[in-house]
């Protein structure tokens, strides 16, 4: 299937052909499953695009799905990244304006420039330095009169050669300070920063305790530890006394891997290595692992831990996700991620075009390996609608296996009884 996702104007391609030519859609959820988890790939690395209108024109001869013609059409919100390893782009007002063949010229030469020297498989560096300029000598960018359609075409060519959803360009009709390595922001950038991630609550979205003494943590960004450190830790003091937890990181498109470390930490006894970073910049790694010590109490090692994850957890929330999981120390629920693995930096080209350069690599001390291109796969396959209530069925059970008390045992019982009828309903099939 060939899937034509139209954004505020620019006009981006996602491709589903293997899965629906392998296979026939057997229901709305599987389609539907299909399109969560590769919608964040077709948003130029998960742009955060506001009451954006998707329009999915899909052939009826691809789908085989009851011979229908499908137009589905919704909103969606999706989360950015920052301008330095897994974090967060601003979101901005876009706008039409025009650009001329001299700062056309100049926005490529300056990308293919910061592709060449940044990008961290320097073989592929060159393939889309090559292919840039080509085009652009060939007069392959001339038709694109606006600043949008150039921000899309550049995006698009360089994913095509890299594969890679930390990879883009963007357009912003505003100039914009951006943060990251290097980057010192003045008063007035610092106070709108703090401003900004104020307004999101450094990330933490939800806090609460659901039925049966399992704590909820809805996590929407892993924000620079300067600022979420004391959310986090104001969450986790809350939730330390639940049996078991449960983080949505089903919204969640990434944020700084110390921020990733800071969390993880509540959930070790001991120091532990995360992950490592391979950078191509002096050709070093940095080594990330839990701390002994954190704000407030942590949760501890003994206690379930659940993840939820959908087709739009991304970058550093895949990296938390592929930790816990590889380190036994969460069960994921959900479905596939979206499959960013790398560490990006944001450079700007002039003014208002800015590019997203992946700069390191992700390596597992666990696996040698990462989740690029393929997500991170979840232990308990289920729709992101679904996610939350499979996941409390399944830490009723953990629970109910293991207490002794008979009349917390009876509270367990209903409570797992209630989910089947919630799961009953929402599915038409109970979840085992």
């Amino acid at each position: 299937m060939r899937c034509q996702w139209r954004l505020n104007g620019c006009l981006l391609e996602g491709r589903m052909a293997a899965k629906c030519h392998s296979e026939p859609m057997a229901d709305a959820v599987q389609f539907r499953n299909l399109f969560d988890r590769f919608g964040a790939q077709c948003t130029a690395a998960g742009q955060r695009l506001q009451a954006v209108e998707v329009a999915i024109q899909c052939s009826k001869q691809m789908i085989n799905c009851q011979r229908l013609t499908l137009l589905l059409c919704t909103q969606i919100w999706f989360t950015v990244f920052a301008p330095q390893s897994f974090a967060q782009a601003p979101v901005v007002p876009r706008d039409t304006s025009l650009m001329d063949a001299t700062s056309r010229t100049q926005v490529v030469n300056a990308l293919a420039d910061n592709v060449r020297d940044m990008y961290v498989f320097p073989d592929v560096a060159e393939k889309i330095e090559r292919a840039l300029r080509n085009k652009l000598k060939a007069g392959g960018y001339d038709h694109l009169k606006y600043s949008v359609g150039l921000e899309s075409a550049l995006t698009h060519d360089m994913q095509q050669i890299s594969h890679d959803l930390h990879l883009f360009v963007q357009y912003n009709a505003e100039t914009l300070p951006l943060r990251g390595t290097g980057v010192t922001l003045n008063a007035d950038d610092e106070a709108a920063t703090l401003k900004l991630l104020k307004a999101s609550n450094f990330g933490v979205s939800t806090v609460k305790k659901l039925p049966g003494d399992i704590g909820y943590l809805q996590l929407d960004g892993f924000e620079p530890v300067k600022y979420s450190e004391n959310a986090i830790a104001a969450a986790m003091t809350q939730l330390v006394d639940c049996a078991a937890l449960i983080v949505d990181l089903r919204g969640n498109g990434g944020g700084e891997p110390e921020t990733v470390a800071l969390l993880a930490s509540y959930f070790f006894d001991e120091k532990t290595e995360l992950s490592a970073l391979h950078h191509r910049a002096g050709d070093h790694t940095v080594h990330y692992w839990t701390e002994e010590n954190v704000s407030g109490q942590k949760f501890g090692q003994s206690k379930p831990v659940f993840l939820l994850t959908s087709g739009r957890t991304f970058s550093a929330a895949e990296a938390f996700s592929y930790d816990l999981k590889n380190l036994k120390r969460a069960t994921l629920v959900g479905q596939f991620t979206a499959g960013g693995a790398h560490e990006n930096a944001f450079v700007r080209l002039n003014p208002n075009f800015f590019a997203s350069i992946s700069i390191g690599n992700s390596i597992s001390p666990v696996t040698k390996s990462n989740w690029e291109g393929t997500g991170v796969e979840p232990d308990v396959l289920t729709s992101a609608q679904t996610a939350l209530l499979v996941a409390q069925k399944l830490a009723l059970k953990t629970m109910t296996s293991s207490e002794k008390d008979e009349q917390k045992l009876q509270v367990l019982r209903a409570l797992l009884s209630e989910m089947d009828s919630q799961l009953l309903l929402t599915t038409g099939s109970n979840v085992k």
